[in-house]
């Protein structure tokens, strides 16, 4: 198993690597969302290529990751061909901030993002690796949970797409579907993908570990790359709009909105 790992270790350090030379050619460091989304599936092949495990489950591993793994990195591909020639606005942001020594910063904050991809497909290397001769009930219940959130996020970023489509909306927030009870239903079904990957690798050797995952997906979601960014720049863009927003709405766990107080 250490072997496949420092395999998809130095399999996501080459991709990023190339997102980055692609990324810098293109002015558009924001390709690396793409990468990073897609970069699941190729681990996850790694993994079951390099590890004698069940056909029955590897199948069922890959047909889970293949399936989140390439609707994000679509969904994310559209929008980064939205923007282009212009960046996110999270990464012109970043340019910002770094001035003359964006590309050296960025450099480095991909080869985190290549850490941090290796790191997060564990359970898929366990998963894989399992030696177990038939299919546990957690497995299918990850399974199952998977398909679930992937539905619930497919719907979120549909609703807020047809939403952005509309030009009458430009300057306001998304206020249906599922964004009526949530502020981010995109992100809180992301974090079930990796709940559901955990059971899956729970009847795995060591899978228990695997909670770190759910955890640090959490914590980037809550306080790093996630909300946080993601709402400054719908301050910046939406203003009060958003402001009000954040006063009725859950921030992440969907939920019926408030009432708003009027003064």
């Amino acid at each position: 198993m250490l072997t496949a790992f420092l395999t998809g270790l130095a399999s996501a350090i080459l991709m990023i690597s190339l997102t980055f030379v692609l990324g810098r050619r293109i002015r558009n460091f924001g390709i690396v969302d793409v990468a990073w989304s897609w970069g699941f599936s190729m681990l996850a092949a790694v993994y079951v290529a390099m590890t004698p495990g069940l056909p029955e489950r590897t199948t069922l591993l890959l047909v889970c990751v293949f399936a989140w793994s390439g609707r994000l990195g679509w969904h994310l591909y559209v929008r980064v061909q939205g923007h282009h020639p212009e960046e996110d606005g999270r990464y012109s942001q970043l340019r910002e901030e770094w001035g003359a020594d964006t590309n050296r910063r960025m450099f480095w904050f991909y080869q985190l993002q290549a850490l941090v991809l290796a790191a997060l497909s564990t359970p898929f290397l366990l998963i894989a690796a399992n030696p177990a001769a038939t299919l546990a009930p957690v497995e299918w219940l990850g399974a199952g949970l998977a398909i679930v959130a992937l539905i619930g996020e497919s719907i979120a970023d549909s609703q807020l797409n047809r939403f952005k489509r509309d030009p009458s909306n430009r300057g306001r927030t998304c206020r249906s579907g599922l964004w009526r009870y949530s502020r981010h239903p995109n992100y809180f079904f992301e974090w079930l993908v990796w709940v559901a990957f955990f059971l899956f690798a729970l009847a795995s050797p060591y899978g228990a570990l695997t909670a770190a995952c759910p955890m640090v997906m959490l914590y980037f979601l809550l306080k790093q790359t996630g909300i946080p960014a993601t709402e400054e720049q719908a301050l910046r863009t939406k203003g009060e709009d958003y402001r009000r927003y954040q006063r009725t709405t859950s921030a992440f766990v969907p939920w019926f909105p408030k009432k708003e107080e009027i003064s």
